[in-house]
């Protein structure tokens, strides 16, 4: 008679990724922008599975504790324009750490597995970091024509709440959101001055604080408002290109300074793949891992070092 013999640790890796993965499904399969059920029919049944109820209290804990303690994450997802929210990103990226160590321990063991962990929030944070720096690049592009819409606005007779109603609607991703997000924020009540002032904060713009700043004096003072945003566009079209130029010239450095970065991770990993035992010498002493996070210290130092090189301010 043949007894199969199951690894207690195996088994607790496999049904650890299969509940991971079930939970990122629930979560990415019900935040739908739709309006609940509960919203348009309150009086009807909400039928909820197991998984989903389960999912919704660790995400709402997620939330409570993210809320408590102020944290900037929140921020740094909501900016980079990620529609789920930020609680949800943490708990899929948890799910995804699971998912790896798991992974990681059922093909080359607890040491393997550590490592893998490190990659979920190193490629969401490269992803947030990515989107929010494109967005801001957006945002920084459409501002000449978003002054010229602001100004042309108000030579038609509008006011300027009016204007701004209509640059978040004839404008682009992502110069319509922040301007729906600034008229929502002034019909709940807050001052003009601090939305505009927030919105630049967020977007990391030093030409929309100007713009502010020229909006909020010209409240104060009085004055054709439309003459000093053709002032304040023609500044910040004159230093888009500049900036534009500026990113031409760098553009060698910058292709440079990846490459440098990138080629010893690219050419470790494919050693590891087509000669394994020729790297073995790495992960099979204390020497070889001291020498590994030597490795790291120094690509980092000088990925800052090119950084610093490449970056010119003006």
């Amino acid at each position: 008679m043949v007894t199969l013999s199951i690894d207690p640790t195996l088994l607790v890796a496999a049904v650890s990724i299969v509940a991971a993965l079930a939970l990122m499904l629930v979560v990415v399969l019900t935040r739908t922008p739709n309006i609940p059920l509960s919203r348009r029919r309150p009086d009807a049944p909400v039928r909820r599975s197991p998984v989903a109820t389960v999912t919704d209290a660790l995400t709402g804990l997620l939330g409570r504790i993210m809320s408590a303690r102020g944290s900037r994450l929140s921020a740094a997802i909501s900016g980079s324009g990620i529609r789920l929210p930020a609680r949800d990103v943490v708990f899929l990226t948890l799910c995804a750490v699971v998912v790896a160590f798991a992974g990681g321990l059922l093909l080359k063991g607890p040491v393997f597995a550590v490592a893998m962990t490190l990659v979920p929030p190193l490629v969401v944070w490269l992803l947030v970091r990515s989107k929010t720096t494109r967005r801001h690049r957006r945002f920084a592009d459409q501002l000449d024509e978003t002054t010229q819409l602001l100004a042309g606005s108000l030579r038609a007779g509008y006011s300027f709440n009016q204007a701004l109603v209509a640059v978040s609607r004839e404008s682009e991703s992502p110069t319509s959101e922040e301007f729906s997000r600034i008229n929502n924020e002034v019909r709940l009540g807050r001052p003009l001055g601090e939305s505009l002032l927030a919105c630049g904060a967020r977007m990391r713009s030093e030409d929309f604080y100007w713009l502010a700043q020229a909006v909020a004096i010209n409240r104060e003072v009085g004055g054709n408002l439309a003459d000093v945003l053709d002032n304040v566009g023609t500044t910040i079209r004159e230093r888009s290109e500049l900036h534009r130029r500026v990113r031409a010239l760098s553009s060698e450095g910058r292709l440079s300074a990846i490459v440098l970065m990138g080629l010893p991770i690219v050419v470790g990993l494919g050693l590891a793949v087509l000669n394994p035992t020729y790297v073995s010498g790495f992960t099979s002493s204390a020497i070889g891992y001291l020498m590994l996070v030597a490795i790291a210290v120094l690509l980092i130092v000088g990925g800052f070092w090119l950084r610093a090189m490449i970056t010119i301010k003006y």
